[in-house]
């Protein structure tokens, strides 16, 4: 009988794990609905003493997606507003819901990385993670490490689907 020989890792396959990018710390949902009159209308004073009072401490070191759960129609300024009192504390601050808050700071991590330890290598990127990680970060990903990796997959070293592969 022979030796088993683990082919996978005596390749030079190179694993771009998405996960580990991750940024730490708690994503809040901050809904403005409530201090709107009847969850619809936003009536300036009424709007103005609701974001005085309220309790910005709260948020610090927080990741913030601003959003309106009603069809209530919100002027710009009502979110420039908030963000004036909540910039001091939150670590990130965005319009729109929870899932548009973590592809948003993909999108910053992925702008930002640097990609020359990949350059002519066969590159996996990772596919399942216990973290979540938005769809579009896989897009960008594979988008900036097309332009440096000699091929992209997608999965894990024993089951990839290949993806790329410069000629």
């Amino acid at each position: 009988m022979s030796d088993i020989v683990n082919r996978v890792s005596q390749s030079s396959l190179v694993t771009f794990d998405l996960e580990e990018y991750y940024p730490e710390g708690d994503r809040v949902l901050l809904d403005i609905s409530p201090w709107l009159y009847e969850g619809m209308i936003l009536r300036e004073k009424d709007f103005r003493k609701q974001v005085s009072e309220h309790d910005w401490d709260d948020y610090q070191d927080k990741y913030v997606a601003i959003n309106c759960s009603t069809d209530a129609i919100v002027p710009a300024w009502a979110y420039m507003l908030i963000t004036t009192r909540l910039q001091p504390y939150a670590a990130r601050i965005i319009i729109g819901d929870l899932n548009d808050l973590e592809t948003e700071l993909y999108r910053e991590i992925i702008h930002g990385l640097d990609l020359s330890p990949y350059k002519d290598k066969p590159v996996i990127i990772k596919g399942c993670s216990n973290k979540p990680v938005p769809l579009n970060a896989y897009v960008w990903a594979t988008e900036k490490m097309q332009s440096v990796a000699r091929s992209v997959m997608y999965g894990e070293a024993c089951s990839s689907v290949p993806l790329y592969k410069r000629k």
